[in-house]
């Protein structure tokens, strides 16, 4: 009787304890990043105009989004180099995913294929670099400073 009873206590322990560890679930906009094999770090974009809705109702509105992407930190990448975007969670179903380069007022759309990569134009230059991401949950900008070499 008495193993039977150490054994329902620890069973009960256990199946309790099991609870505490539930998964936590992000719902708020993903982080994008741009990554290569040829970098030892990804490089984050920062968020330009966001209308996300899942949980919680997450906006923020940037009206020039070129001069903020020209005030973030540079990254340098080559040209005609082959860069992938990654979010930091996919939590999401993506509607449409784009991604484009403004030099001046110029504006270049760059392919982006099934894996999420792209590959860096062959002018050089210093560029913003804008991903525009329609997801189920809403929509996201995001910006960054791109020197080509």
């Amino acid at each position: 009787m008495r193993k039977f009873i150490s054994l329902f206590v620890g069973l009960f322990c256990a199946l309790s304890l099991t609870a505490c560890f539930g998964e936590t679930y992000d719902f708020t906009p993903p982080t994008v990043s741009l990554s290569n094999e040829n970098r030892l770090d990804d490089i984050q974009l920062e968020e330009a105009n966001v209308n996300w809705s899942s949980d919680k109702e997450y906006k923020k509105e940037t009206k020039d989004i070129l001069a903020f992407g020209s005030k973030q930190h540079q990254f340098i990448a080559g040209s005609n180099e082959k860069d992938s975007l990654v979010f930091d969670n996919q939590d999401f179903a993506v509607k449409d995913l784009n991604i484009s380069l403004w030099k001046g007022d110029k504006k270049t759309q760059l392919e982006l294929k099934d894996d999420s990569s792209f590959t860096f134009p062959a002018e050089k230059g210093q560029y913003v670099i804008e991903v525009n991401l329609l997801a189920d949950s809403g929509s996201a900008q995001y910006v960054g400073n791109v020197l080509i070499k």
